[in-house]
């Protein structure tokens, strides 16, 4: 597809031109394929960690919660993904951006829902609706405290972003924690008889759960590596389709959940109740902070890579503002926290087309796809080791994305000491969760995230320590 087949030079850089409705509607649907897996993880990965997810009792009933939860990913990414492409009044940049369920957030929310199920959803949807708020208020200042976020402290909190996942990658590309913990009590109660250890029995980290696993990443790698153009960007996604492939042949992967999933459905707001819990709220309030400017760059990108030019404080302003509000909307319904998806803004730079309306078209696609719980099911189906071979690259690059942010930074003294404390004692603390074991709840959730220590003490320390400290 050609870009002369789709409109000229000029009209390519128009956020408001819409293309022929024959190429308009693929390049729409193209946008929801590179966010598709992104978006809809997170939501298994939190479930995951509340008990509700694979290997829980809710198997036997097709996974409801959080079959519901991978559909509100998919409605609110789209309906958030409207506010930025269509807007209301001053919300939404009027841009082609789309929004999806962020990773940024998760390191705070698996504390917050360990072993809870249901019961720690309600605390956590409230803390989505709040954050969101605070997150819609940021627009009036975000460009007052973009100085506060250099690149070292930028960088550091995506890395740690990645950090915090990586763990989690690898537990599901082994078979996912209920497996591992089966193995763990089969392991210590055969010691404990004195008897031979059954590893037949055991499955968590076979061959049988690795290969999978290892067919994602090496198809991933390969495509990310060998093809150019949208090949590249839908990498991990074509990786999944080959590795859930092998998982069916190898007799991994069952349908029941579709064959009990409903047609269509409409959202249920609070569906789990409406619960304040002061860590939770902490946390997502900060970590709007760092989203907010992350949007900031990703409104600038957009402009400066479609259409040549610098994004107006108007379409910063508005972005902002449809971030919170879409994330406040999703946290009633029973969303997770949503922003704007990098990786799509640069499928706009690689395919030049800057029409916000192509992407109206996507979030459509999302919306419809959210409103359909066998498309949820269907999700569902995919191994917990195939996703983990997915996750596992994902979470490698938000890694290499923080490491090629702090490659922007003058390493004189002065900032190594800042990195090398920040990182250090909020790692350690993530690694190392028993050595606050003696505080409150809302303390441990908010420290062992390995996120806000990092944050907070990169951010204080630059600000505090003046630069000729380095020299």
């Amino acid at each position: 597809m050609t870009s002369s087949a789709i409109g000229t030079p000029d009209q390519l850089r128009d956020p408001d031109y819409l293309p022929p409705l024959a190429q308009a509607v693929p390049l729409g649907i193209q946008h929801v394929l590179a966010m598709f897996v992104s978006n809809v993880t997170p939501a298994i990965i939190v479930c995951g960690a509340a008990g509700i997810g694979f290997g829980s009792d809710q198997g036997a009933l097709g996974f409801p919660d959080m079959t519901y939860m991978i559909q509100m990913s998919m409605l609110f990414a789209g309906i958030a993904t409207l506010l930025q492409t269509i807007g209301i009044g001053p919300v939404g940049a009027r841009l082609p951006i789309v929004q999806g369920t962020s990773f940024a957030f998760v390191p705070i929310m698996i504390p917050a829902v360990a072993g809870l199920g249901t019961a720690g959803l309600g605390g956590l949807m409230t803390g989505v609706l709040l954050g969101g708020v605070f997150h819609f208020f940021l627009g009036f200042i975000v460009g007052r405290i973009r100085y506060a976020l250099p690149p070292l402290v930028t960088g550091l909190i995506v890395l740690m972003i990645g950090l915090a996942l990586v763990k989690v990658g690898i537990q599901y590309a082994a078979g996912g924690v209920p497996a591992m913990e089966a193995g763990m009590r089969a392991i210590a109660e055969a010691r404990a008889a004195g008897t031979p250890v059954d590893w037949s029995t055991i499955t968590f980290g076979s061959f049988n759960q690795w290969l999978p696993a290892l067919v994602v990443i090496l198809v991933t790698l390969a495509i990310k590596f060998f093809t150019r153009g949208f090949l590249a960007v839908a990498a991990v996604l074509i990786g999944i389709l080959a590795g859930y492939a092998v998982a069916l042949a190898m007799g991994q992967v069952s349908f029941t959940a579709i064959e009990r999933a409903g047609v269509f459905a409409l959202p249920n707001p609070f569906r789990w109740g409406f619960e304040f819990n002061a860590a939770i709220v902490i946390g997502m309030c900060f970590m709007a902070i760092v989203s907010a400017i992350e949007t900031v760059g990703d409104v600038s990108g957009i402009a400066k890579g479609g259409a040549g030019r610098e994004a107006t404080d108007t379409e910063i302003q508005g972005a902002t503002f449809a971030d919170g509000a879409g994330t406040a909307v999703a946290g009633i319904f029973g969303a997770l926290p949503n922003t704007s998806f990098s990786q799509n803004v640069g499928l706009i730079a690689m395919t030049g087309v800057m029409s916000r309306h192509v992407v109206t078209i996507g979030a459509i696609f999302l919306i419809f796809c959210g409103l359909i719980p066998k498309v949820g099911a269907a999700i569902n189906t995919v191994p917990i080791n195939v996703l983990g071979g997915g996750v596992v690259v994902m979470f490698g690059m938000v890694c290499a994305a923080g490491v090629n942010m702090l490659s922007e930074v003058t390493w004189n003294r002065r900032n190594m000491v800042i990195f090398a404390t920040a990182l250090s004692i909020s790692l350690g603390l993530q690694l190392v969760p028993e050595a606050l074991q003696h505080m409150g709840r809302t303390a441990q959730i908010l420290l062992t995230s390995g996120l806000l220590p990092a944050a907070a003490i990169a951010i204080i320390l630059n600000l505090a320590l003046p630069e000729d400290l380095g020299d």
